[in-house]
């Protein structure tokens, strides 16, 4: 059984990757720079700060906590433990990706650090920002895959790799979402 679970990872990741042209590399290489989501970002942060006003303080802040989490999670706990070499560090592996601007990431892959924040913090705005931005979701969520995805199409993830972070994500944006909810209403007091 866990070797035909393998075998399906890598042939995804293999037809993901085999399946590529000019302009999916351009648009792959786009969805994971580091960069590249800065305005995305900055455009959340304006549009929490003019639904929630005060309240988008803590909401804002509690992000930090919450990347720092998943990260630690994704880069802290399980490639040190697992050291699981990348799809563009595996010796059986390499000559059959495409490689992208010769980017192969660092030595170990298992779970995607980009994975695991943008699903926590797509998971996260959707539960504490749900009830004046019901539509979040429909945008964070998809840009989670987008981004996610983005990964295994440049051989640097198995698609497991991001799917172990978008479920582990789930419990540590709900984590921080009941923060927010407890202490949020306690801080608005104190500071009003």
């Amino acid at each position: 059984m866990i070797e035909s679970i393998k075998q399906l990872d890598i042939d995804i990741l293999l037809w993901l990757n085999g399946n590529h042209s000019k302009f999916w590399d351009n648009v792959m290489w786009f969805a994971s720079e580091k960069y590249t989501w800065l305005p995305f970002y900055g455009f959340l942060l304006l549009l929490l700060i003019w639904k929630y006003r005060k309240d988008a303080i803590f909401m804002i802040l509690l992000i930090v906590l919450l990347i720092t989490i998943s990260d630690q999670v994704a880069s802290g706990i399980f490639k040190p433990i697992f050291e699981r070499l990348r799809p563009s560090h595996n010796p059986d592996l390499i000559n059959k990706l495409h490689i992208v601007n010769n980017y192969r990431g660092g030595k170990f892959g298992f779970i995607s650090s980009h994975a695991a924040n943008v699903f926590s913090l797509a998971f996260y705005l959707t539960l504490v920002a749900r009830d004046k931005l019901k539509w979040l979701p429909f945008v964070l969520i998809p840009w989670a895959v987008f981004v996610s995805l983005s990964r295994v199409y440049l051989g640097v993830h198995y698609p497991a790799d991001i799917v172990v972070p978008a479920v582990l994500s789930i419990p540590i944006a709900l984590l921080v979402a009941r923060i927010y909810n407890l202490y949020n209403p306690i801080i608005i007091k104190k500071f009003a």
